[in-house]
């Protein structure tokens, strides 16, 4: 009976992926931010999702790709289709052979992967001093601390390094491991104009994109919380009868 009540608090650990405050290796503690979708009962805010597309289309996508996303995808965050066809349109794609062999560009389709800001990492390293900007479609769940050192990171600028040296085309962040960073400062006040009014402080806009990048990274994670808490409720109501039908057929052994 011991192991079935382990075995049920393991299941909802794992089901529900809890979390902890965490530290990045080698920077500053990362503060703790309050997220619509932490804890059990958490969900994504596809407000703050939409604004933070935005701040990646128009900020981040010039030198990361997110690779595991295509156009159509958009529609789970709030999006209708005819939107995202428009979106869409604005990219161009290189497709082909056509009857000549030789290939082409069109207009992005809904279903087409959202395109890549190099042809290759050469051409990335080339466009950034050296340093090959990593991809941010699963950046959330790769770096250590996740959605808070995302926001860290993005809002860690603004410290005046103590007595360190920065190397050649280098900036000092706060929660980088380190301290010393390739990717310049990327948010300043009002850098977009949000569709919906939102005030663009450096702050707000961390965090929506912050949140875009979370559900990038894990955009099952709702239905992942709902099936953990099915399953925590199958298993005690599992326990409870095991443990009813253990005092029924002990019921009247003498001890």
């Amino acid at each position: 009976m011991r192991g079935l009540i382990v075995l049920t608090a393991t299941a909802l650990v794992m089901s529900l992926g809890l979390a902890t405050p965490a530290q990045a290796s080698g920077g500053a503690k990362l503060p703790d931010h309050d997220w619509s979708f932490d804890g059990m009962f958490g969900e994504f805010d596809d407000a703050a999702i939409q604004r933070g597309f935005q701040v990646y289309q128009e900020v981040c996508a010039g030198c990361h790709g997110v690779k595991y996303l295509s156009f159509r995808n958009l529609t789970e965050i709030g999006l209708d289709i005819d939107a995202v066809k428009a979106i869409a349109a604005e990219y161009d794609i290189e497709d082909g052979p056509d009857d000549e062999g030789e290939m082409y560009d069109r207009p992005g389709l809904a279903s087409d992967r959202i395109p890549e800001p190099f042809p290759n990492d050469n051409a990335a390293r080339a466009s950034n001093n050296g340093a090959l900007p990593p991809d941010l479609s699963l950046m959330a769940k790769a770096r250590k601390g996740g959605a808070n050192y995302l926001y860290a990171l993005m809002t860690g600028y603004d410290y005046e390094p103590d007595e360190m040296e920065l190397a050649e085309g280098m900036s000092y962040n706060h929660y980088f491991p380190g301290n010393q960073i390739a990717m310049p400062p990327p948010l300043f006040e009002d850098g977009v104009e949000y569709a919906d009014g939102t005030e663009a402080s450096v702050e707000q806009m961390a965090e929506d994109v912050t949140h875009f990048l979370m559900w990038a990274a894990e955009p099952n994670l709702e239905v992942r919380k709902r099936m953990g808490l099915k399953v925590m409720l199958f298993l005690l109501v599992l326990t409870a009868l095991l443990y009813a039908s253990k005092r029924m057929v002990w019921a009247n052994v003498e001890h």
